[in-house]
């Protein structure tokens, strides 16, 4: 709204340019007249403008003083050399050359170096959603038999993303995926076709819930009988969008409102094998395919291309967030049953995900096994998210 300054000086002005008037109009006699009072004009009033919200404080981020700041700059340090964001490239590089740091004194460097941002509501922050995922390790065979009868498929040579930038400049960044049947280019077929297809050359094969599980996850390691340890990696997608299956069990009653878990559905799953899980699992059009290369032991690398620290690294909508950015997780109010109350911790943004969709919406990393897939399973929490930016 436009301020209006009304000058002191004005009024004085008004009165003197009345009196030269009237010092140049000549002198009539005296009457006697009515006249109404001379109107005051308006004075326009200076409307009072709302005062830009304070700056948070780290004080004043729930769990902050509890945080181990130490783990937080050491996750930052990882995973920041990823960032394009200049501001964040010059921090990074201060984290990375700064001397032998403790608990105090990397909490120093990031409350100096950062300023906090609430992610969502035009800048005020909104309630979003924190889910949580794993690298599964799982056993595979290089036969088919009765309980391994799910073939782990490499990327189809048929299969076809196109991207659409270069033919339409509104349409820059979307790409579709498909083949080419005849002279038609068309949608790659969904998971229920692509099951119905025999493939000749499969990587392994799985259990039907764990290959469902491991093209959840995107990657994970495969462990033979005879000891060998082979990883199964992201190599893409039929381009269908991902459809959890969760809610469906729920609303047919299969499982109970509390205990959707990704324990409890895989548990499901397993005890009945056949048509019955199938059918459910192909309420999910979306398929994975994977290639396999030798597990090195180290963490799986994420979306950005680096390692995930577990625990310190989330899976992000790459639309919403850059790779390489440093947030602080506010979770709480768990839906599941089991889970732990709270995720207050700083994570760096690494990786992406089919179903990670919208600006406050983070898919936890929790590490490698059994023990992180039963946590794993276990989180869907409410999630304030804020971003911790570098200071100018």
């Amino acid at each position: 709204m436009p301020r209006f300054n009304c000058s002191p000086l004005a009024p004085l002005a008004l009165a003197a340019l009345l009196l030269s008037a009237c010092a140049s109009t000549p002198s009539a006699p005296p009457a006697v007249v009515s006249s109404p009072p001379t109107p005051i004009a308006p004075q326009p009033v200076a409307v009072a403008q709302s005062p830009a919200p304070a700056a948070l404080s780290f004080a004043s981020l729930a769990g902050w003083g509890e945080e181990d700041h130490l783990a937080a700059l050491n996750a930052f340090r990882a995973g920041c050399g990823v960032a394009k964001d200049q501001a964040v490239v010059r921090v990074c590089g201060l984290a990375r050359t700064a001397p032998t740091l403790d608990g105090p004194a990397a909490r120093a460097f990031i409350e100096a170096n950062f300023r906090i941002e609430p992610v969502g509501g035009d800048g005020a922050g909104a309630d979003g959603l924190l889910t949580a995922y794993f690298a599964p390790q799982y056993e595979a065979r290089m036969s088919r038999n009765a309980e391994f009868s799910a073939p782990l498929r490499g990327l189809p040579a048929d299969l076809v993303v196109l991207d659409l930038g270069p033919f339409e400049p509104a349409l820059v960044g979307k790409k579709i995926t498909g083949h080419v049947e005849g002279s038609t280019f068309v949608p790659y077929p969904d998971r229920a076709e692509i099951e119905a297809t025999a493939t000749d050359k499969p990587l392994a094969w799985m259990r039907p819930e764990e290959l469902f599980f491991l093209q959840i996850q995107g990657s994970g390691v495969l462990v033979l009988p005879d000891g060998r340890r082979v990883r199964a990696v992201f190599a893409g997608t039929n381009g269908k969008t991902f459809v959890g299956i969760a809610t469906a069990m729920r609303d047919k009653g299969l499982l109970p409102d509390n205990n959707t878990s990704a324990e409890a559905i895989r548990a499901w799953l397993a005890e009945h094998r056949g048509p019955d899980a199938d059918a459910i699992m192909r309420l999910n059009p979306r398929y994975v395919f994977f290639r396999t290369v030798s597990d090195d032991g180290k963490e799986p690398a994420g979306a950005a291309g680096v390692s995930l620290p577990p625990g310190r690294a989330i899976a992000v909508d790459p639309g919403q967030h850059a790779y390489g950015g440093f947030y602080w997780l506010d979770a709480a109010a768990p839906k599941l049953a089991g889970a732990f109350p709270v995720y207050r911790r700083a994570v760096m943004a690494l990786d992406t995900g089919g179903a990670i969709k919208g600006e406050v919406r983070a898919d936890l990393y929790m590490g490698s096994g059994a023990k992180a897939g039963v946590e794993a399973g276990r989180v869907r929490h409410t999630l304030r998210l804020y971003r911790l930016a570098p200071n100018p």
